[in-house]
């Protein structure tokens, strides 16, 4: 059976209220904090974003981390902020669900239901998604393979929805320089074999902030459909991956270069 994921049925193009985020002329820049910590954090940063001309804002209000005793995220409060966002800047917003249990609070909030790598294999999340409409990004498992993740996005495909984007955000192998391996060549394999907009994570695949603005250029040279950028007001004070996120000054620099590069490869940086 062929997979709808590769399908002609999924979209290439989506908007969101009226506006093209994503188009294969495009590449999306997805920029904020790991984490929702504050709302003054939430406002700082969203406030420098919108300035510089970011359309859509990252930050996880639940947090699935490894490790039990480190910070899980500020919930529903953190939902609040990223509405103050929406409603005070304009801008568009991607956040985490990380289990059933929030899908709907997520689902209430979000213009982007992202489902992360731990949660690419729950089914219920995934045909949750699909049931819901909303443009869904769903992240590759660190041991997974391409055709895995397609499966599985077929189950939220399924349920009617086509507004389906890929994100590849590193692969574990036995390199332990960086955090993850960024798996460009499965990124160009995915390019070829569906239509959905293909996202790339240079923040976790790296995992120290001196490596992410050459990887991410990187990214925009291959010609994907959006990158996620870790940005935060003061990184040293994160809560959540502090290691490799971005600071604002550093991010601006970047988005500077990553629009050149866009222009050489004829993609619209935005």
């Amino acid at each position: 059976m062929n997979l709808l994921a590769k399908s002609a049925e999924i979209s290439d193009t989506i908007c969101i209220s009226g506006e093209e985020l994503f188009s294969p002329a495009k590449c999306r820049i997805m920029a904020g904090p790991c984490a929702a910590e504050s709302r003054d954090q939430i406002m700082r940063t969203a406030e420098r974003l919108a300035e510089l001309g970011i359309r859509v804002f990252r930050a996880g209000c639940f947090k699935p981390r490894t490790d039990p005793y480190a910070f899980q995220g500020a919930k529903e409060n953190g939902l609040r902020w990223l509405e103050e966002v929406r409603d005070t800047f304009g801008m568009k917003i991607i956040t985490e669900t990380s289990d059933y249990t929030n899908f709907q609070a997520v689902a209430n909030v979000s213009d982007i239901i992202q489902i992360g790598a731990k949660a690419m294999y729950d089914h219920s999340l995934l045909r949750a998604a699909g049931r819901s409409k909303k443009p869904v990004l769903i992240k590759k498992h660190f041991a997974a393979t391409v055709e895995e993740m397609f499966r599985m996005a077929d189950y939220a495909l399924l349920e009617g929805n086509r507004r389906i984007m890929f994100c590849e955000r590193g692969i574990r192998t036995f390199e332990t320089a960086s955090r993850f391996t960024l798996d460009l060549c499965g990124a160009e394999y995915m390019k070829h074999q569906t239509k959905a907009p293909i996202i790339l994570d240079p923040s976790h695949a790296m995992g120290a902030c001196y490596g992410v603005p050459d990887i991410a250029k990187a990214c925009v040279a291959m010609g994907c459909g959006g990158i996620l950028i870790e940005v935060h007001h003061d990184p040293e004070f994160a809560l959540c991956d502090k290691a490799q996120a971005v600071n604002l000054d550093d991010f601006e620099k970047l988005y500077a270069a990553l629009k050149k590069i866009g222009h050489i490869v004829g993609r619209e940086v935005a």
